[in-house]
């Protein structure tokens, strides 16, 4: 068999153990003489992030102009349309309705729509490795590790989340690997190190059952090279890919993170709120800056509360744990009106809601089995 026994001293046995690579016992990874921000414990470290100057103070507003704009209000024709738009839309519905039914009433109301985003960068360290390959270690003898938060990087575009991952300069440590303690390979664990195992084919007795003719398969020995380490015995050591040594090294994790708080003023109509999360809003009021201020003295008290909360709510889940690199906070109208109609004999309601003249129905009159799903 394809097997070097002089190498028999140099493998480890790990037959009873993960292959995967598994991360060092913390004794392994001493305190680097430089670094005091190191990991600890749970073998990583979140940093408090230095404190930031607060952006400039909101100024008064004259909050009646920007509620004196105002979205067309919507006619039986424009009602009409919207519905027609939508029933088009649908393989299964069927036109004549939309275009007979009779519109009773409208009853229409604009609703405020308040959103607050807060982009925040927060760091972390932890230990990683990766196979040593003889190449220069950029260790503490070369200088001090800069602090977590004195390391500088390119910030995605603002409100877009991302994580980036860079090693720490001068935190890297040369160590023998520790799951095949140095020796890059380690003994099979489909075979023991044998190089063979036991035949598949005949299971092992060296003819098949009920034959007096022997296996054709292993030639009547009973055994077949192992598949696993290709006869071999061993495996190369999946931590280190056999070259005995890891470089550990700190490295930062960056996140940057976009938080959202979303408010939609209260309505008296039957409208399922989710879909006023994703409606189209016009715009009212947009302010963006490192750091905003709630909204004083709107016309809607709730809007005003809403916008003190969001604020209040992100400031606490965030200081402890993340830089606020900038926040914006916007004030949408959005239409929504209720049609109620007639049509045959019947009364119902359907709701057109946003900018966009998007219709809800839950029972339109007239429709189709065609073997598709009706949404």
């Amino acid at each position: 068999m394809d097997r070097d026994l002089s190498d028999d001293d140099s493998v480890v046995d790990l037959s009873f153990e993960a292959e995967s690579p598994l991360a060092p016992p913390a004794e392994l990874l001493e305190t680097l003489p430089s670094c005091d921000w190191v990991l600890q414990g749970d073998r990583h470290q979140i940093f408090f992030p230095p404190s930031e100057t607060a952006g400039r103070p909101q100024e008064q507003r004259c909050w009646s102009s920007f509620l004196e704009h105002r979205v067309p209000v919507v006619t039986e024709e424009v009602a009409r349309e919207a519905l027609l738009s939508f029933v088009n839309s649908k393989c299964c519905y069927g036109s004549a309705a939309a275009s007979d039914l009779v519109i009773l009433e409208l009853k229409q109301q604009n609703l405020c729509r308040y959103r607050l985003e807060t982009f925040s960068e927060s760091r972390i360290s932890e230990w990683t490795f990766q196979p040593f390959t003889n190449h220069s270690v950029d260790g503490p003898q070369r200088g001090t590790s800069p602090r977590l938060w004195d390391i500088k990087v390119q910030v995605p575009p603002m409100f877009q989340e991302d994580t980036r991952r860079f090693q720490v300069p001068h935190s890297s440590l040369v160590k023998e690997c520790h799951k095949c303690h140095g020796r890059g390979r380690y003994k099979c664990s489909g075979c023991h190190g044998a190089g063979t195992a036991r035949c598949s084919s005949c299971s092992g007795a060296k003819r098949k059952a009920k034959s007096a003719r022997r296996c054709q398969m292993c030639s009547g020995s009973g055994r077949r090279r192992c598949s696993t380490c290709s006869g071999r015995g061993n495996k190369t050591c999946a931590t280190c890919k056999g070259e005995k040594k890891l470089l550990h090294f700190i490295q930062l994790v960056i996140a940057w993170k976009n938080s959202l708080f979303e408010f939609v003023s209260e309505h008296q109509l039957d409208f399922p709120g989710e879909l006023l999360a994703k409606a189209r809003g016009e715009t009212l009021f947009k302010d963006e800056n490192t750091t905003v201020y709630p909204i004083v003295d709107f016309p809607l008290r709730e809007i005003s509360l809403a916008s003190r909360r969001g604020i209040s709510e992100h400031s606490a889940a965030l200081a402890s744990r993340a830089r606020v690199l900038q926040q914006r906070q916007t004030l949408e109208l959005i239409p929504l009106t209720e049609v109620r109609y007639w049509y045959q004999g019947k009364t119902d309601v359907y709701y057109i809601y946003g900018t966009d003249r998007q219709v809800y129905l839950v029972d339109y009159p007239e429709r189709y089995c065609c073997g598709c799903t009706i949404i």
